[in-house]
């Protein structure tokens, strides 16, 4: 048998939670040929003492923009998950993204997407269909999937309005959500925080849900809540996937806020529960105490009906920042939260406003603000916290990203990296501006220089089956996230002593340390501390 590469005495992890082996693994163009057998090959690479293990997939991104960039600063930005052992990211989660594009979606798509959106970006397509042609036009530095955000369906048929749609709006959704899981999406995401998810009824979900039974494709949600309502939230999700009878997918487990940590325990029993009854129930996390999202989010849901220009004109109204002010100092989620005057997430009645920071501003005039907690940025404008952010959601037309502080705490998360059932995801991007969460440049390797190599929290190889098989399985991606004859040639070599994480929230573009190698679809992508240049990346359909 002959190969193009063959990589020689590594300690291969298959990816299956098996214990390590000694084993050479042979590639012929995009596959694995052979494992364990003598081949001569091309090109020899020798791994001795190091790990060689499948590419890591990252099943939470929000890549959606970065990826479909035409611009040379595209690579940079991308860099920092190839060189932590990403080969694969599955876009369209929290609701959030850039297809299907039609009624309201051209106008408002825009606007949600901005904090997650490089300068100067241009939309060029219409489906998903023609945005995957785009990514393919493009070439791609590694692997791409895709969800279909609810976010989008919704903006398109209804606008950003509260309340019930009526069955038309509804059957409009449907047939945009039936088009793209026919062009290959793996399945419906939803962002019930986020505008237009936070004004949408269980029900409403439960009938789009239905609709991927045929695909047997998963619904993921950002839940209702994680910190008044997490329990009513988590009983939300169990309880779309009864009614639908689909797979759901809990999109970073977490527990907002100090006061509602405790609720960790007894959710993941919910959970266990609901999977002992029968339901199809999976989950993945982020491995920091910290979060990213949008400015946004600390405002009320009827302060973001109508879009951000809307925001901006009660921000400027002196009444209506009133109201908007009282709102965020008083109004206490309750259950159900989408109905006329309801909250799912009050983040700043969550945390504080000193545990929100400001991560990311447009303008140059305002950089100096990033890094800032919004009690902090009180104080450097001598105003209020809430008039200082709503002044600077103002100036920067609402494209103002934010850090969260105490998600879940450290015992949490520990409780979270021991449970075999949760994959470890990103949750993060560099966009180019701002400071992004370490987590776009180290989430894989923490997990395994912290959790693994320091505190021994869970073994190697399990740890790699939950960044690579896991959430291949999750999503239902095929021939990815495993170590066999005939899979797809992804694969990571690191060096297990060494690997670790440098990024942080003050220097979050810091690449991780450790990782010798990355191949692509059977291409070296990454080398040295620095990427080939390679495009050998392929979009993927369900």
């Amino acid at each position: 048998m002959r190969a193009d590469i063959v990589i020689r005495n590594g300690r291969l992890i298959d990816g299956t939670g098996a214990p390590e082996r000694r084993a050479d693994v042979a590639i012929l163009g995009d596959h694995i040929v052979s494992i364990g057998e003598p081949v001569n090959a091309g090109t020899v690479i020798d791994a001795s003492d190091k790990v060689v293990a499948p590419g890591f997939v990252d099943i939470h991104s929000h890549g959606d923009i970065v990826l479909a960039w035409p611009s040379d600063e595209r690579l940079a930005l991308i860099e920092g998950r190839i060189a932590q052992g990403i080969t694969t990211e599955v876009v369209g989660n929290c609701g959030l993204g850039v297809s299907p594009l039609f009624g309201h979606g051209p106008e408002l798509l825009p606007q949600i997407n901005g904090w997650m959106s490089p300068d100067s970006f241009e939309w060029r397509w219409r489906d998903l269909a023609s945005y995957f042609d785009h990514l393919e036009e493009l070439a791609l530095p590694l692997n791409v999937g895709s969800l279909v955000p609810h976010g989008a369906l919704r903006l398109g048929a209804a606008h950003l309005s509260p309340g019930e749609t009526d069955e038309s709006t509804r059957q409009q959704m449907i047939s945009e959500l039936d088009q793209a899981l026919e062009q290959g999406a793996f399945g419906l995401s939803a962002g019930l925080i986020y505008p237009p998810g936070m004004y949408t009824s269980t029900d409403e979900l439960v009938v789009l849900a239905r609709r991927l039974k045929r695909y047997d494709a998963v619904f993921a949600s950002h839940i209702r809540g994680s910190s008044e309502t997490l329990l009513d939230s988590v009983d939300e999700l169990i309880a779309i996937g009864r009614d639908a009878g689909v797979h759901v997918h809990h999109s970073h487990a977490e527990a907002v806020g100090r006061a509602h940590w405790p609720k960790l325990e007894r959710f993941l029993t919910v959970e266990d529960d609901a999977c002992a009854e029968g339901i199809r129930l999976t989950a993945d996390m982020f491995p920091y105490p910290v979060a990213a999202t949008m400015m946004l989010a600390i405002y009320p849901p009827w302060a973001l009906e109508g879009g951000l220009p809307r925001l901006i004109e009660r921000l400027s109204d002196d009444a209506e920042r009133a109201r908007i002010r009282r709102d965020i100092e008083t109004v206490k989620p309750e259950w159900p939260p989408w109905v006329e005057g309801g909250w799912p997430h009050n983040l700043i009645m969550a945390v504080g406003w000193d545990r929100i920071v400001v991560s990311t501003v447009s303008s140059q005039a305002n950089k100096g603000i990033e890094g800032l907690s919004l009690a902090e940025l009180g104080e450097r404008r001598h105003r209020t916290p809430f008039d200082a952010i709503s002044d600077l959601m103002i100036e920067e037309n609402g494209n103002v990203g934010q850090f969260v502080l105490d998600i879940t705490g450290e015992d949490g998360l520990r409780e979270l990296v021991r449970r075999p059932d949760i994959a470890f995801v990103t949750d993060a991007n560099d966009y180019g501006k701002g400071k992004p969460h370490p987590a776009a440049y180290g989430s894989f390797p923490r997990v395994l220089g912290h959790y693994v190599r320091d505190e021994s929290l869970l073994s190697l190889p399990e740890a790699i089956r939950r960044m690579t098989s896991l959430p291949a399985e999750t999503i239902g991606l095929e021939g990815r996230g495993v170590l066999t004859e005939g899979a797809f040639a992804d694969l990571v070599v690191f060096d297990a002593g060494l690997v670790c994480d440098q990024a942080t929230l003050d220097q979050p573009r810091q690449r991780a340390r450790g990782i010798d190698r990355v191949f692509v679809n059977g291409t070296l992508a990454y080398e040295s501390d620095r990427l080939t240049g390679a495009l050998a990346g392929s979009v993927l359909r369900r």
